[in-house]
């Protein structure tokens, strides 16, 4: 195995801009992304999760080491219609406008077709692909009169690699992938760039409570340096597509995975 490289320092690649990221309370990637933005000079942050108490905890440990950044939370389920204009309303008001838009939230899961509910199959789409759609399109109604803007979905090479288990997560992942491309054609007309990143494994606390340890392993033995990625590469990617350096793509999904698809 290859260890992970040196935490890479902040080089203000955020400079000046707000961010707004779902799903990001507790030690995923969401969490890192936020860290991560704060890094990079954000102007200010609102982070948005479904735990209220995890959420308290991530708002402050993040205001802690960044006391001089406005950090904000915001309870919200991406599932909820309701929910996500109550978000995005909140976040244009305390942000002053949302620069950014880090659509993170997604659920997974393990269970074969022939014994998945339609229950299953539906909360795991509608959270993971109908949530990102729902948010995409209320703030794009915000971004596009201001002619700018950058939104980065999270994917996932499910999207593009079959594993047992995984049919109604890789379908939502292969569908944000689908979202992606459609919808930043449209965007793009308006001066506003949406992109996505597609991880491979990602250790963190959720994943090891829902998958078993074995598949873990198995899965991190066949990445190229036969690890999972740390939040925070993947965390870099996204402020990568979020920036100006990325001001030419749009539509890209781009695999941040040491194993082909």
């Amino acid at each position: 195995m290859i260890p992970p490289p040196p935490y890479v320092p902040g080089h203000g690649l955020l400079a000046g801009k707000s961010v707004l990221i779902t799903a990001a309370a507790g030690g995923g990637i969401g969490f890192a992304a936020a860290r991560r933005c704060l890094e990079e000079g954000c102007r200010a942050l609102m982070i948005a999760d479904i735990h209220a108490r995890r959420l308290g905890e991530a708002v402050a440990a993040l205001q802690q080491d960044f006391p001089a950044v406005p950090v904000h939370g915001q309870l919200g389920n991406v599932a909820v219609e309701a929910e996500v204009q109550a978000l995005v309303a909140a976040a244009e008001t305390q942000l002053g406008g949302v620069d950014v838009l880090i659509n993170n939230a997604g659920l997974g899961g393990s269970r074969r077709v022939v014994d998945m509910s339609d229950e299953e199959w539906q909360r795991v789409i509608d959270v993971t692909l109908t949530g990102t759609f729902r948010m995409t399109r209320a703030m794009l109604k915000h971004m596009q009169p201001r002619g700018r803007g950058a939104i980065v979905n999270n994917a996932s090479v499910l999207g593009w690699r079959a594993q047992k288990e995984q049919a109604h997560y890789a379908a939502a992942k292969a569908g944000v992938m689908a979202l992606t491309r459609c919808s930043a054609l449209e965007a793009a007309e308006f001066g506003v760039r949406i992109n996505a990143v597609s991880p491979s494994i990602v250790f963190h606390e959720h994943l090891r409570k829902t998958a078993p340890e074995s598949l873990l392993n198995e899965l991190a033995a066949r990445e190229a340096f036969g690890r999972g990625a740390e939040g925070w590469e993947i965390a870099n990617v996204m402020v990568f597509l979020a920036s100006d350096y990325a001001s030419y793509l749009v539509g890209e999904v781009l695999s941040a995975s040491s194993q082909q698809p």
